[in-house]
């Protein structure tokens, strides 16, 4: 199948607990940090921004605590004044070398809306762009990420899709995860912020930059079809359309790939569900099982992802986080963007869903391979006559 993303294991550590982060812990405060305040080596506030080894290291201990809390959404501060927020990210940012954990301690833990009103106020005071000055501080992945909590949410969707399909070569799966599990109405937004930053109809780059059938399906999500607040399913109807399925795959000689994607891509995912059941009871097979042995390649893809979105949306995405961990390599793409896109939706669900399909927490999958120090990569300083000096090369 298309549209994988590959990284490798450099940069991979600090992608998931500091932006895991997203809120402070309220009511739970992890074993370590607990441990040491029986020592009386920290205090509570200190406890919830990181405590420090005698390395220098940060421990990032309060990240822990929010992994294990309930919720659905990532909270902005409870007291939020953007001018010290901003006053705080430049102090982190001048001079020679950054204050990369300054940076984390403050994006992290706001929401967008927050974001946006420090980066107004960082203007204000500094007569700076708040984005563009991160961009020319930091480096590699955690630039990535960083400039990421800076988008606002539907024009960072926009910047992803335009991105997996300039240059050379498309990356299929990410337009494919982006279109299969977003509402109509954000489908809409996303597509209103992709002509505005780029000039152009989200719906002609895409049947330009991808063709046959899965050019129809992703046109087909675009649309937004498969909404229905209303939950109705008629039963006779669904009955039907598992018989047209059946006879559109399994009961003929090839496959009806246009009979496959009219019904995914505009049937309701309550009605679906209907359908689901009713063409195993005709298949004797899942509705996975024959999409499988009658597709191949990214169509495949974009079926099962829809298939998945309609079963459980969160174990889609838990899913999309496992194998972005698992393995040789990081597909940090994935990772950054599926922890940044979902962290004010429903995370915190996903997380829960991700202990129960894998028997291990998210935390747990992002921590052991952490750096020892957990420190992001630092700006170039500048040498003595003046001329910077190279960036270290990531390993």
């Amino acid at each position: 199948m298309g549209g994988g993303e590959r990284g490798g294991r450099a940069g991979r550590g600090w992608v998931g607990p500091q932006l895991l982060a997203c809120h402070p812990p309220h009511k739970v405060l992890p074993g370590p940090v607990l441990r040491t305040l029986e020592r009386g080596k920290a205090t509570p506030s200190s406890a919830s921004l990181g405590t420090r080894d005698p390395s220098g290291g940060s421990r990032m201990a309060w990240w822990k605590a929010w992994m294990e809390q309930e919720g659905v959404t990532v909270k902005g501060s409870p007291h939020f004044n953007p001018e010290p927020d901003a006053e705080a990210l430049y102090t982190a940012m001048k001079g020679i070398g950054t204050n990369e954990q300054a940076i984390i301690d403050v994006l992290t833990r706001r929401s967008n809306a927050q974001r946006q009103q420090i980066a107004r106020s960082f203007k204000a005071q500094f007569g700076k762009d708040l984005t563009e000055t991160l961009q020319s501080e930091l480096s590699g992945k955690f630039e990535r990420l960083m400039v990421a909590l800076m988008y606002l949410p539907y024009r960072y969707e926009a910047k992803e899709l335009h991105e997996a399909m300039k240059g050379l070569g498309t990356k299929e799966g990410v337009i494919i995860e982006i279109l299969a599990s977003r509402t109509k109405n954000h489908l809409r937004e996303i597509m209103k912020a992709y002509e505005a930053d780029y000039g152009s109809s989200l719906e002609e780059d895409i049947q330009a930059d991808t063709s046959g059938y899965l050019e129809r399906i992703l046109v087909c999500l675009l649309q937004g079809s498969r909404d229905d607040v209303s939950g109705f399913v008629d039963p006779g109807q669904a009955v039907q359309d598992a018989q047209d399925l059946y006879a559109a795959g399994e009961k003929i000689h090839g496959t009806d790939e246009m009979k496959f994607i009219t019904i995914l891509c505009t049937r309701s995912a309550t009605h679906l569900l209907r359908v689901f059941e009713e063409y195993e009871r005709i298949a004797g097979k899942s509705i996975e099982d024959s999409i499988k042995s009658e597709t191949h390649g990214s169509l495949e893809e974009a079926m099962l992802t829809v298939v998945k979105c309609t079963r459980n949306l969160h174990s889609y995405f838990a899913e999309r986080l496992y194998y972005a961990l698992k393995g040789a390599g990081t597909r940090d793409g994935t990772l950054i963007r599926n922890i940044v896109s979902r962290s004010e939706i429903d995370l915190n669900l996903i997380k829960c869903q991700f202990t129960k399909m894998y028997g291990k927490t998210l935390g747990s999958m992002i921590e052991p391979v952490l750096p020892k120090d957990r420190r992001a990569p630092r700006k170039p300083a500048r040498a003595t006559d003046g001329s910077p000096t190279p960036r270290p090369t990531e390993g």
